[in-house]
């Protein structure tokens, strides 16, 4: 039961990261909408330096959950 809600977790990670990589707008765009829903107003000084880090932070994102994915499916397998 605890793999499988590890590999759901993975899996939502993963996708996020894909997000993150393939339309970092979207995944910028959500987080103002979160923090507007709290009383926070952000906006980023540089979009293009935004941009730049909200893809290397999908990118980690995946790579990370891509091996955390391998390792738990080798576990549950062992």
């Amino acid at each position: 039961m605890a793999a499988i809600a590890a590999l759901v977790m993975t899996g939502l990670i993963l996708a996020f990261g894909i997000l993150c990589i393939k339309v970092p707008e979207r995944a910028i765009e959500m987080q103002r909408k979160f923090y507007a829903k709290i009383n926070w107003r952000i906006q980023p000084i540089s979009v293009a330096k935004e941009l730049k880090n909200t893809r290397m932070m999908g990118k980690f994102m995946a790579v990370v959950a891509g091996i955390t994915m391998v390792l738990v499916i080798l576990k549950v397998l062992k």
